[in-house]
């Protein structure tokens, strides 16, 4: 089967150890997690985990009901890019002195898109929100021409193109249910 990247969202309250659980189960399978990130999502007192990973549909598939089935899991679920909306975040800490003797740094930035975050006596750091492919583009182009003293890209953070957040269509119908068994009671 063609591998292709999967972007996996799973929803959890925010338990210590949880990460861990999450990540054995790639590690079980043998799949290399390309990006992994986590933060509070809209909805209170839940997380969201954006774990991207190269794999094929029915393994993907797998792994995600795998996921799934843990406790302390409220739902999985994977996507394809073309049903999200998703960015990285990049920074790159130049030499001053080798962007200043560079010249023309205003038409890197704004090629790109990037910002300054900070200028140093001894460091520039600049800012780049994008795709992945922009972020290396940027990057490839400084490291030949000034050289790179430090680079970091933040995992793909993503929503998906629906109006909600998929949970909430979730927890809507689990309340719905719950509320038709009281009044049946």
């Amino acid at each position: 089967m063609e591998k292709k990247l999967y972007t996996i969202t799973i929803f959890s309250e925010n338990t210590p150890g949880l990460l861990n659980q999450i990540t054995i189960v790639f590690t079980r399978r043998q799949i290399n997690i390309e990006t992994l990130s986590v933060s509070p999502s809209a909805l209170k007192g839940i997380h969201k985990f954006t774990i991207t990973a190269y794999c094929d549909l029915d393994t993907v598939q797998k792994v995600v009901k795998q996921i799934d089935k843990r406790v302390d899991i409220l739902k999985a679920y994977y996507n394809v890019d073309e049903e999200l909306v998703y960015q990285e975040i990049a920074l790159y800490k130049l030499a001053t002195d080798k962007v200043l003797s560079m010249g023309g740094i205003e038409n890197l930035i704004r090629k790109y898109n990037a910002r300054v975050l900070e200028i140093l006596d001894n460091c520039v750091v600049l800012e780049k929100t994008g795709l992945y492919e922009e972020t290396q583009e940027m990057f490839d182009e400084l490291q030949s021409r000034i050289g790179v003293l430090q680079f970091i890209r933040s995992g793909r953070v993503a929503i998906t193109r629906s109006k909600i957040e998929r949970l909430s269509d979730m927890l809507a119908s689990i309340e719905a249910r719950i509320n038709r068994q009281q009044e049946q009671q």
